[in-house]
């Protein structure tokens, strides 16, 4: 038998081999750039369906699997409170540090960068959400329609007949299951594309970008950090008046699980096994809010995200005003709802970002040589922001008999 690889190798020596490669034989650069291109364009072949079904059947399930009633409205709420929190943890941040703004990145030939920074305005945010035509927005890229159309479809599929319902809710579904199979095919290429991503890069800004990254790193890491040791504990510790880090250790296991797999899906089933035996959250809470929270609660994924496109419009010399980092933020909160619980799907989410605001997806090469080590510090917590919603629910559910274990 053959010992196959593992990804994150592989991408790692995709890294080294990459950016060596690009400082040391720039000669071979017409050659790379092309692979460097296909990778981009598969990416870019992915957003809008990926985007479109991954939302249209997290909204699906999320109103199948339970009652919409109580829990459903305070799972919303938390979710959207948290996530919003964290993206603005990380706007806080990366405003304030600045890590990209000396990198003086050369931008990609044809692509105006400094357009969307002229024409845009305050009012776009909202005039972009609802389309004209869903269709030319769906040919054209643009992601904030087709988003707003996704969660139209969603609800709506839930107003049908039984039977017209069980039809769209199994099409979707499956469409789903498809756009994941494309999407891990994608990623399995992903070593190669990064490495003519990185060569790209190094063979026409030198090594230089790389001073910024380190900064760029400790930036997420730093917005992370807060979200996961003060937010989340701060709020469960208003509403509950439980001790949040007695609750942490007892979701130990989950969480390095999390932090070694990159992959808030797989870690599901811990989850709930240890948050109803170990927490004494009832299963009715945990098992809605937890397969829920797993697939559109990504709150590590929308600091990254947001962060990062700053980070990104900073190397590339782009001021982003308050209006248009708000477009950053509302594409990251809406983009979240949708990053699917495996690993480095953020990388795929984060081209819908770039591509709404304007930014060129070469930005991407600019961040690869981080984006394994942070998606396992974003998957964490992820996945305690969801342990986190459930301990809060089950309380405000039942204040007398939730989490006797703590």
């Amino acid at each position: 038998m053959k010992n196959k690889i593992p990804l994150h190798i592989k991408i790692i020596i995709g890294i080294i081999l990459g950016t060596l490669g690009g400082s040391l034989f720039p000669q071979f650069l017409d050659f790379v750039k092309i692979f460097a291109e296909l990778f981009l364009r598969l990416l870019k072949m992915l957003v809008i369906p990926l985007i479109f079904t991954s939302i249209v059947s997290g909204t699906i399930s999320g109103k199948e699997n339970a009652s919409i009633g109580r829990i459903g409205i305070k799972t919303f709420i938390y979710y959207i409170t948290t996530s919003l929190l964290a993206i603005l943890t990380g706007q806080l941040f990366v405003n304030l540090f600045k890590p990209g703004l000396h990198a003086n990145i050369i931008s990609p030939k044809g692509v105006n960068i400094k357009h969307f920074a002229i024409n845009f305005k305050y009012s776009d945010i909202f005039l972009k959400i609802v389309p004209d035509n869903v269709f030319k927005s769906m040919t054209r890229g643009e992601v904030l329609p087709v988003i707003f159309f996704a969660l139209l479809t969603g609800f709506f599929v839930l107003k049908l007949k039984r039977e017209e319902k069980g039809f769209l809710i199994e099409f979707f579904k499956s469409f789903y299951a498809l756009m994941m199979k494309i999407t891990e095919f994608v990623i399995m290429l992903a070593p190669y594309g990064i490495f003519a991503l990185l060569y790209k890069v190094t063979a026409t800004s030198g090594l230089a970008v790389f001073k910024t990254l380190l900064f760029y790193f400790l930036t997420v890491l730093t917005g992370l950090s807060v979200h996961f040791f003060i937010t989340l504990p701060l709020l469960a510790f208003l509403i509950t008046k439980k001790n949040p880090y007695i609750f942490m250790r007892k979701m130990l296991t989950p969480l390095l699980t999390a932090f070694s797999t990159s992959s808030s899906s797989a870690t599901l089933p811990l989850t709930i096994q240890t948050i109803e035996k170990n927490v004494g959250v009832p299963n009715s809470v945990a098992g809605f809010v937890l397969p829920l929270g797993a697939t559109i609660n990504m709150d590590g994924t929308a600091l990254y995200e947001c962060v990062a496109v700053i980070y990104i419009a900073q190397c590339y010399g782009v001021h982003l005003t308050f209006s248009q980092q708000t477009l950053v933020v509302i594409t990251s909160l809406l983009v979240s709802i949708g990053a699917a619980g495996i690993p480095m799907a953020g990388l795929v989410m984060m081209s819908v970002i770039l591509k709404a605001v304007g930014l060129p997806l070469e930005g991407i090469g600019l961040i690869i040589a981080v984006d394994r080590f942070l998606d396992m510090f974003r998957t964490a917590t992820n996945v305690f922001s969801d342990s986190t919603g459930s301990l809060i629910i089950a309380y405000l559910e039942d204040r007398d008999e939730c989490c006797p274990y703590l």
